[in-house]
């Protein structure tokens, strides 16, 4: 008896739900107008990894040990980016008067720092990364990213190490 679905098409699902959430963070930027802050765009940055590892796992359709490796480097890299988003909504619910102040765009900082000052860069208190100004069923985006990263890291690890 087949299995209705395979560890491949879970990897293929997950790949596509990176498309959809990348799409939508590029849609509420440049069509809805907002801004994302610097750790929006660190964010986006693990969205676009998970979706490349987990590509790769589809495409490639790997043994059982390398569908375990495949699961194992999507989950950390899904832990990676829910730790941000984490972060992102702590930040959102910290008062105003704790947070200190705006920390560069994104752009500036990867032009202009080496890779230590911009890894700091990212995780100081930032005034921009405390405003909340996108909600959706009274949850902001970061929120529903972290939601999202927690679905992934959950996805990738059923797919690297559900039964054969």
């Amino acid at each position: 008896m087949s299995r209705a679905i395979s560890s491949r098409k879970i990897f293929l699902l997950i790949a596509c739900a990176c498309a959809l959430l990348m799409g939508y963070a590029l849609f509420a930027q440049y069509v809805q107008g907002y801004q994302p802050c610097m750790l929006c765009m660190v964010q986006r940055v693990f969205v676009g990894a998970v979706g490349l590892v987990a590509l790769l796992a589809a495409l490639h359709g790997p043994g059982r040990l390398g569908v375990r490796l495949y699961g194992i480097v999507t989950a950390l890299l899904a832990a990676g980016g829910a730790y941000v988003a984490g972060r992102h909504v702590y930040l959102q619910h910290l008062p105003p008067e704790q947070l200190d102040g705006c920390a560069p765009s994104f752009e500036y900082a990867l032009e202009n720092y080496d890779a230590l000052k911009f890894l700091k860069t990212i995780f100081i208190r930032d005034q921009d990364c405390g405003t909340i100004d996108w909600t959706f069923l009274g949850l902001s985006m970061p929120t529903w990213v972290l939601a999202c990263f927690i679905g992934l890291f959950l996805a990738a690890l059923w797919a690297g190490f559900r039964r054969a």
